[in-house]
């Protein structure tokens, strides 16, 4: 198999049909291309712990989106946190006067759109996983049963 033929092949993985994905995808290029402007001080700094916060979040992302429904949440709750972390650092970066201000801005449009799909997928998830109220719910079974004291129903029996 030639080099062509490999990179053809990589990109008929499915990564593209997750937008977040394809989103992250979009930022990191830009930031790459922003990221060789940075101060060559800075640049292997903070600049390279800002690369690593996207590869993982890139990372996070795609694992999440091919996870089991049951192991979704605790993967997106952390792609969160370093997603968090990734503004931070940016916000650093750019205080600093390391990233003008228009490549902030420009780097910023796809970084809240990511954000808000973050934010949308976790409480997504927090309304499939958690029980409705109904659900949580104790009944009462048959007056001195098992089940009902199990459940934590301390009533009067007659």
């Amino acid at each position: 198999m030639n080099q062509f033929d490999f990179h053809n092949s990589l990109s008929n993985l499915n990564a593209n049909e997750i937008p977040i994905i394809t989103k992250f995808n979009e930022s990191y290029k830009l930031w790459h291309a922003f990221l060789i402007h940075i101060p060559r001080l800075t640049r292997y700094t903070l600049g390279a712990k800002i690369d690593n916060f996207f590869t993982e979040c890139l990372e996070l992302s795609f694992l999440a989106g091919y996870s089991t429904k049951d192991s979704k949440l605790p993967i997106v709750q952390k792609l969160s946190a370093k997603f968090d972390c990734l503004k931070f650092f940016l916000k650093l970066i750019w205080e600093i006067k390391s990233l003008d201000n228009n490549k902030y801005i420009a780097l910023m449009k796809p970084i809240a759109e990511v954000g808000n799909m973050i934010g949308g997928w976790q409480k997504s998830l927090k309304k499939q996983t958690l029980p409705t109220r109904e659900e949580n719910k104790k009944t009462c079974g048959e007056p001195g049963s098992d089940s009902c004291h199990s459940n934590g129903c301390h009533h009067r029996s007659n």
